[in-house]
């Protein structure tokens, strides 16, 4: 009998801690996604990107469109610097973007999804073209001159740099999050690279529900 009191008094603690900790698991995911939380990671990022609508540069997208600031008006917006060129951080955010767009299902097309490139010089639309076509068809390719890229990275706070490589050939670092707006053009919160889409996700629904 006291062998069995024990062993009861195990199970239940046991089961007591696994509730804990799932309790605790699911409390911090609320804090990251939806919770007082979620704006933590980018205060500094939010407190000096300015509104979309009063930004100014001018772009051209992979079919050869005009487009700027007003393009991303009127629906919220996920907008990611990168290059076709580059050979890890690029490819690997886009499919996971990708991924995000195909959980998203028919919300998806309340998005405008935007993939400027920070490296004009070989980026030129027809580039851009062919490339994003191995990524969701919901992703726009933007490009433009060195002027118009630079335009474009001062509004959104983008850093970018060329890194001569031994071969005479170049790579480019850049900011890597995926920055997230509303409809109304307001910045709302970065998705980093590699972040879980058990996160990334929510992330983007709680912006769709933003006006």
């Amino acid at each position: 009998m006291i062998l069995h009191a024990t062993y009861v008094r195990k199970t239940g603690l046991f089961t007591l801690a696994i509730f804990v900790g799932l309790a605790a698991s699911i409390g911090i995911g609320w804090w990251q996604v939806d919770g007082p939380g979620s704006d933590r990671p980018m205060n500094k990022t939010k407190a000096v990107i300015s509104p979309i609508k009063s930004m100014s540069f001018s772009l051209t997208d992979h079919e050869g469109a005009s487009v700027g600031p007003e393009t991303l008006l009127g629906r919220a917006s996920m907008v990611f610097f990168g290059y076709t060129f580059c050979p890890d951080v690029c490819p690997t955010t886009l499919a996971d973007i990708s991924e995000w767009l195909e959980d998203l299902g028919p919300d998806a097309k309340r998005l405008n999804v935007v993939f400027i490139s920070a490296d004009p010089e070989r980026d030129t639309p027809a580039v851009l073209a062919d490339y994003v076509t191995a990524f969701h068809p919901k992703i726009r390719g933007w490009t433009g001159s060195l002027q118009d890229l630079s335009q474009a990275a001062s509004a959104f706070r983008v850093t970018y740099k060329k890194v001569p490589l031994d071969d005479k050939d170049y790579a480019m670092d850049h900011t890597a999050s995926v920055f997230l707006f509303d409809a109304s053009g307001h910045f709302r919160n970065t998705i980093d690279f590699h972040e879980n889409r058990e996160i990334a996700v929510p992330k983007i629904r709680r912006v769709l529900r933003d006006r």
